[in-house]
């Protein structure tokens, strides 16, 4: 379905659209400061925040399938630009616009390409232990930046995390005692608001606050600096004027923002669905993501996504359906054309305590807890994510984090789990025994269960476990059962594992036989067009029935 906005808009009625409006208008609120504020990360002035939540908000409610995620910009995202695009572009502020708005077409393209496909399911090879740890790591890259802001000195200009600390630090002896009031105040209004008025748009009168104390108490003449000049209107629609080196450049850069967009949009779209009862599509995601990015690309704007706190924002105000984010689109228009002159004498420590404020969600602690209790080995997974971003960089993190996470998926799939089963007493039902020493093994007979596909890559693993539990047996057993349940593919390789085995076994005189074989599984077999492979490929054979059969074979033979 392209135009996902046709299921709820058939039966679209009055009461729903005075509660989208209500929560587009809520959301318009926290997502102006938030969008000037992520602008700010990303090294671009303020209005590619706002036009980038203007134009990718005016088509990405048409083709989301959720009916509560709200398009941003967000923080991961804008630091990642903001950390890359600065040693891309030099000093030279056009290009640096150029390319970030090459990149956004480039996520679209990337987008559009994954919704071909249909590739939904892609997004959850990423691992949620690695999503933790680098979304830390952001966070507390993110304060590195913004620090020096709200004390009231330069950020200084570039590095990693650790050399902006050591600038930041020593620095200190250049703090604006005014800026870091105001900014200070600012941090305590902001996380009143966040503990004590929960998805309000606090951040909204903290702007207006501080606009209005910039001209009351003269604070550019105490040395605070201010955001400046937005400037009004909208541009003009055109692709960005980039070379071929600069799309190659910057093409790991967008494939990073691509990821993240995918699995923050699609999350966010999930958790939703799962709370109101509706079916998330991941693949039409692809689709929103891609329009709303084509849209952001060609308005001079950058990368989107789908953001987490704006969601939340919208989800509780109300929001029925995608068109409050359509209501959310339409005000920021209103201020883009009438009244980003307001925005001038914004002062910059109070968007650095709004950024810093906006961000803390990213640093997840009961859930870092969470993984050390669960297993130390996912929680120094998600401390590799971290450091990674800390130590090489916002873009290398993103890299290190999908490595790590493929790297997971392959060592997972590389060792899958072989064991030997028991017959669970009184029953014909066989189970792990080394889980369940009381299950009963028979004699003469060892029963195997492998648990994952059998794969090129794996089968010398499970080949080893086989033949181990079969010497471990104080006499060689007369009859292998394989149950292949939970082995639901087998490649060429994997096939020629249980040809060979099968062949292994007769040799010492061991009968091999397979239980509970796939259908693609029996198939695959009987592509091999060898008897021994066709026999093993005889369906609804279970454990006991293999055993019966077999027993009855044995006293026939008798």
């Amino acid at each position: 379905m392209i135009v996902a906005a046709r299921a709820w808009l058939s039966t679209y009625d009055a009461g729903r659209l005075r509660a989208d409006a209500v929560a587009g208008i809520t959301l318009a609120a926290y997502l102006l400061p938030s969008a000037i504020g992520d602008a700010s990360l990303a090294g671009l002035p303020p209005q590619a925040g706002l036009y980038a939540c203007l134009f990718g908000g005016l088509v990405f409610w048409i083709f989301c399938s959720s009916r509560h995620t709200a398009l941003a910009v967000t923080s991961a995202i804008s630091l990642l630009i903001g950390a890359t695009l600065g040693d891309i572009a030099g000093n030279d502020p056009v290009r640096y616009a150029a390319l970030a708005s090459c990149s956004a077409l480039i996520v679209a393209v990337l987008a559009f390409l994954a919704y071909a496909l249909r590739a939904g399911t892609i997004v959850n090879f990423f691992s949620e232990t690695v999503l933790v740890g680098f979304k830390c790591g952001v966070a507390l890259f993110l304060a590195s930046t913004q620090l020096p802001k709200l004390f009231g000195f330069s950020a200084g200009h570039g590095g990693d995390f650790w050399d902006r600390m050591g600038h930041f630090l020593s620095g200190l002896g250049q703090t604006n005692p005014t800026a870091l009031l105001l900014g200070l105040s600012a941090l305590a209004v902001l996380l009143l608001g966040k503990t004590v008025l929960k998805h309000r748009p606090v951040a909204l009168f903290v702007v207006i606050g501080g606009i209005l104390a910039a001209g009351f108490f003269q604070l550019e003449a105490r040395g605070v600096a201010l955001l400046g000049e937005v400037p009004q209107g909208l541009p003009q629609p055109a692709l960005p004027a980039v070379s071929r080196a600069d799309i190659n450049t910057i093409l790991p850069l967008a494939m990073a923002c691509f990821v993240l967009a995918a699995v923050e949009t699609t999350a966010i779209g999930r958790m939703f669905g799962a709370k109101h009862g509706y079916r998330l599509d991941a693949t039409q995601e692809f689709l929103a993501i891609g329009t709303a990015n084509l849209a952001a690309g060609l308005g001079s704007a950058f990368p989107v996504s789908g953001g987490m706190s704006q969601s939340l924002v919208n989800e509780t105000a109300g929001a029925r359906t995608p068109l409050s984010g359509l209501v959310a689109a339409l005000i920021t228009l209103l201020v883009a054309v009438f009244f980003t002159g307001l925005l001038r004498n914004l002062p910059q420590p109070v968007l650095a305590a709004i950024i810093l404020v906006a961000v803390t969600g990213l640093v997840q602690i009961q859930t870092l807890r969470h993984i050390w209790h669960f297993s130390r080995g996912e929680f120094a997974v998600a401390m590799a994510a971290l450091l990674g971003v800390l130590g090489s960089g916002l873009l290398n993190g993103v890299l290190i984090g999908v490595a790590i996470s493929m790297l997971l998926l392959l060592g997972r799939a590389s060792r899958p789990r072989v064991t030997e089963l028991g017959r669970v007493p009184g029953t014909t039902y066989f189970a792990d025994l080394s889980r369940h020493p009381e299950n009963e093994r028979v004699d003469d007979v060892l029963v195997v269960r492998s648990e994952g596909a059998l794969l090129y890559f794996n089968i010398d693993h499970v080949r080893e476990r086989l033949l181990a539990l079969m010497s471990a047996r104080p006499a060689p057993p007369r009859l292998v059962v394989l149950f292949m349940g939970n082995v639901p593919h087998v490649d060429l390789a994997g096939v020629e594992l249980l040809l060979d085995v099968a062949a292994t076994c007769r040799k010492s005189g061991i009968i091999f036989r397979l239980a509970e074989v796939h259908g693609n599984v029996r198939e695959a077999l009987r592509r091999m067009g060898d008897e021994h492979a066709a026999g093993m490929a005889e369906a609804h054979q279970t454990v006991d029935a293999v055993l019966n059969k077999w027993r009855a074979g044995t006293a026939v033979t008798s």
